[in-house]
């Protein structure tokens, strides 16, 4: 279950890079949000197509990950390894991944407009090796920098509900059935002895 819910999870991370402009005014990151975009389309495509390279192209080399299980990759070969671990080659956890992130807020720009702190949800659909599908919402916060003149993800960290989630839910759904399994298992045996005793 804990390699489960550590599947690689990394979201759509800026749909929208800076507050809205007000009435009449000029929005001052206009370009920089388109870039984000573009961004976050490439990361979300890569994610969907399984393609690890695709991914890490739009981060900074550096970038650091925190995944849904507390593990921490640091960097373009630690990130790949992570994600191949997970969903590549025959120890894999995952057969398939799908992801679909949406921006909880405008993004805050900070140092001259040259980084960008973002958080939103991710709505996640895993198809595990040993089980069947099941579906995890997750929240994310991220944060990108302006490097030569290029956003590049610096910082992700990915984090889901603990005591609410379809995992949880199955688990006592699992548990309420062994429970009363146990019970009728029991009023049987105990029916089938006494019967045994009267004969």
């Amino acid at each position: 279950m804990r390699s489960i819910l550590s599947l690689l999870c990394l979201p759509c991370l800026f749909i929208v890079a800076g507050g809205p402009a007000g009435a009449g005014e000029v929005d001052p990151y206009a370009e920089d949000r388109a870039s984000l975009i573009g961004l976050f389309r490439e990361i979300e495509a890569g994610i969907n197509a399984h393609d690890v390279d695709r991914m890490v192209a739009q981060m900074h080399p550096s970038a650091t990950v925190t995944w849904l299980n507390g593990e921490v990759s640091r960097g373009h070969d630690e990130i790949k390894a992570y994600y191949n671990r997970m969903v590549k080659g025959d120890q894999r956890i995952l057969d398939k991944y799908s992801t679909a992130a949406k921006v909880a807020a405008p993004a805050r720009f900070y140092g001259n407009g040259t980084v960008a702190v973002a958080d939103g949800t991710t709505e996640d659909e895993f198809v595990p090796v040993s089980r069947g599908p099941f579906h995890l919402s997750s929240r994310w916060s991220s944060t990108s920098a302006k490097v030569d003149g290029q956003w590049k993800m610096v910082s992700l960290h990915l984090s889901s509900n603990v005591f609410t989630n379809d995992l949880i839910a199955e688990a006592k759904r699992a548990a309420i059935y062994t429970g009363a399994g146990g019970v009728l298992g029991g009023l049987l045996l105990g029916w089938l002895i006494g019967r045994k005793r009267r004969t």
